[in-house]
């Protein structure tokens, strides 16, 4: 099961950050995860949302070029080694993480992942009987 994520392309400029939280907040989107990468230039945020069609039009509305990616968000136990061990898992099986994110509530960390080969991470997961959450 995949996820849709935003990625959300900002001037590096004091306050941009701030504009995009409060379209999301004006119009009750809640951002679940979020991940911010900067070049010279630009930065790309790149989000988990509550509502992303809402998300998407609003966003676009306001001039933020959007784009939407497919991820996969596994849970695990939060303890040393078990990331290691799904990650271990999808190497042996030739899937390639392009990059990922991930957090911690508690006792559960959730990774969102974005691999090479979406659909066959997907079925590895399955096959190692791997949490895949919904967010």
């Amino acid at each position: 099961m995949t996820i849709k994520q935003l990625s959300i392309f900002l001037e590096n400029k004091t306050g941009r950050i701030n504009d995009l939280t409060k379209i999301l907040a004006k119009y009750g989107i809640n951002m679940h995860a979020f991940s911010m990468a900067e070049t010279t230039d630009f930065g790309i945020l790149r989000l988990i949302v509550s509502d992303v069609d809402r998300a998407v039009e609003v966003l676009r509305e306001e001039n933020f070029a959007v784009m939407l990616t497919d991820v996969v968000c596994i849970s695990c136990p939060n303890v040393a080694g078990s990331l290691s061990e799904i990650l271990d898992h999808l190497a042996q099986n030739d899937i390639f993480i392009e990059y990922m994110y991930a957090f911690a509530d508690g006792d559960k960390a959730n990774v969102v992942i974005h691999p090479n080969d979406i659909d066959k991470c997907v079925a590895e997961l399955t096959k190692c009987q791997c949490n895949i959450n919904k967010l």
